[in-house]
């Protein structure tokens, strides 16, 4: 495997000698750099036209929530686009994990316990279905994916208005479980997701970028045939990406439930397109093969703010679509951009 067909197989970038490299120029060729320059000019942009409130606790509170409760489906999402599938199943997953712990410990008052791993069960059981059916019937993963999103969907009202008569259900958690999954940390303000967030990321970071198994999933992305030729086991690493994504979605659909003390059978439908548009505001490219953990996370940043900053501004609240529109088109061409300086660049010869 020559040096540039290594580069495009895991997305690394070849780094300039010591004595000749510029870093700064050398931090412009990683995958992230054009989500950190896209997450400084969209905090300044509404720093400036949002006023001091955007940035006091209250305000950072209100993007980081979001950003988190998305951050956790959209890096599993992430990591399935640059192995070159997509899972857009967690869209149902989110009411689906928040309705299964809500019927299980607020209809019937069992354990919440018992609810959590049941909800989380089943999040493994579709992801299962979603990566075997992938693999065994070589359907794209998206025409997969969307035949689980609606069964999924069909599953979740069918059994919620046979069971309760209704499509929402009420959920009181109290004790160690709501400190842990459905409260508020550092004065109220921060969801206790915001902490699981950071720990799930730290954990990818050292998954993808520090083990073999991140190396793997670049060379799916890259070229599926060849990497498993090359001996990586991609059915079972596509199986378990998937099995990421959609446990992902169903643990935020039940943390989501006992923050707020109940679930509803319609919602997460956003957490489709909007973990895509971190993902590819984060530098992964649709295409697969080239990305990062850290660009993803800066994404979702990105987005969140953008998503939230648009209420501490002035502007109307019906143009808030057309920024987020915006923003995708300008991050795919500063991506893009940046991807072609990585895998253009040569070191200089002595």
């Amino acid at each position: 495997m020559t040096t540039k067909t290594a580069t495009l197989a895991t997305g690394a970038v070849p780094s300039a000698p010591a004595s000749r490299g510029i870093p700064f120029a050398a931090l412009l060729r990683r995958p992230e750099a054009g989500a950190f320059l896209g997450l400084v000019a969209v905090l300044v942009f509404f720093t400036v036209f949002g006023g001091v409130a955007f940035l006091k606790p209250g305000g950072m509170a209100s993007w980081l929530n979001v950003a988190a409760n998305l951050g956790i489906i959209a890096i599993p999402v992430g990591l399935l686009m640059i192995a070159g599938e997509l899972d857009i199943s967690v869209g149902a997953m989110v009411p689906f994990g928040a309705m299964t712990v809500a019927v299980i410990s607020g209809h019937y008052g069992l354990s919440i316990w018992l609810g959590i791993a049941v909800a989380l069960s089943f999040g493994v059981i579709v992801g299962l279905i979603n990566g075997i059916m992938v693999i065994r019937t070589a359907v794209p993963s998206l025409i997969v994916t969307l035949g689980s999103l609606f069964a999924v969907q069909g599953i979740v009202l069918g059994l919620t208005v046979l069971i309760t008569k209704s499509t929402s259900v009420a959920l009181a958690t109290e004790g160690p479980a709501k400190a842990l999954f459905g409260d508020f940390v550092l004065g109220g303000q921060l969801q206790v997701m915001v902490i699981w967030w950071l720990i799930a990321t730290a954990a990818y970071v050292f998954f993808v970028h520090f083990s073999r198994f991140g190396n793997w999933i670049f060379a799916m992305g890259g070229d599926k045939v060849s990497a498993r030729n090359a001996g990586i086991p991609t059915d079972r690493m596509t199986i378990l990406l998937f099995v990421l994504s959609s446990t992902s979605a169903a643990f935020v659909g039940l943390c989501q439930a006992m923050l707020y003390n109940s679930a509803q059978v319609a919602g997460g439908q956003s957490f489709i397109f909007n973990s895509i548009i971190s993902v590819v505001v984060g530098g992964v490219l649709l295409t697969g093969g080239f990305g990062s953990i850290v660009g993803i996370f800066f994404g979702t940043i990105t987005f969140a703010i953008v998503n939230q900053g648009i209420y501490y501004t002035d502007f109307d609240r019906n143009w808030s679509a057309l920024i987020i529109g915006v923003l995708l088109l300008v991050a795919v061409l500063m991506n893009n951009t940046f991807r072609k300086m990585a895998l253009s660049y040569s070191p200089k010869k002595k």
